[in-house]
């Protein structure tokens, strides 16, 4: 635990749970999605549901979703920003089962019709933990540079990926492999110590068997690569 874990995160706002953990969840959505988000479904669980609109829980999703951090002076205004932007969203409450209390699952669609599913959940401290996306089980909290590899579950995509990261001398810090049922897609979420280099992204997007290859980019958080090859 280092000082800042005591102190919390910088942040607007009166909740480090409610407020800058579900700005940072609507931001990791908007940075997953890859692209400008033009409407958003938010559904709200737990204390997310019962409490957060009096903690501003609500506009701070809207907030990351249009790309503010915790610390954006702008984040009280962020259901005007929306307008302005022509990002629509509507908020409703959902029962998960075995959910952190300080859950939210969003359905967001891009400008160009991309559509991501995300449930996330804010854990204490402005700390995040992504638990689903795109209905598979996953477990990453932003805290790496990451790799969000969506793949065809057949032998030796695994392996093209990982040799590739070994060639560029990138050191995998966690690496996780998720399915829905074997033989169709997988998740490979790969957590690494180096920033990977844009087209180094692309070089791995281009592998035969990979359909879609985000980038998560903690060192450079505005630097977002996201690319889609829906016709593997």
């Amino acid at each position: 635990m280092n000082i800042f874990d005591i102190l919390g995160p910088v942040m607007v706002g009166p909740s480090s749970s409610h407020t800058a953990g579900a700005v940072r969840i609507g931001y990791m959505a908007r940075t997953l999605l890859g692209e400008e988000p033009a409407a958003a479904h938010l559904h709200l669980h737990g204390s997310f549901a019962e409490s957060g609109p009096g903690h501003g829980t609500d506009r701070a999703l809207v907030a990351g979703l249009l790309g503010m951090k915790p610390d954006d002076l702008r984040i009280p205004n962020a259901f005007e920003e929306a307008e302005r932007r022509g990002l629509s969203y509507d908020f409703d409450e959902v029962d998960l089962r075995d959910a952190h209390p300080n859950t939210v699952v969003i359905d967001v669609t891009g400008v160009s019709g991309k559509t991501l599913e995300l449930q996330a959940s804010s854990v204490g401290g402005g700390r995040i933990l992504v638990t689903r996306l795109n209905g598979v089980e996953v477990s990453f909290a932003g805290e790496y540079n990451t790799l969000i590899i969506q793949n065809r579950d057949e032998n030796g995509v695994v392996a093209a990926v990982t040799t590739i990261l070994n060639q560029l001398r990138i050191n995998v810090a966690n690496m996780r492999l998720c399915r829905a049922q074997r033989g169709g897609l997988a998740l490979m979420v790969i957590e690494t110590d180096q920033h990977i280099k844009p087209h180094q992204v692309q070089f791995m997007s281009d592998l035969e068997g990979i359909r879609s290859v985000t980038y998560y980019d903690k060192e450079e958080e505005d630097d977002v690569s996201g690319f889609d090859e829906s016709n593997l």
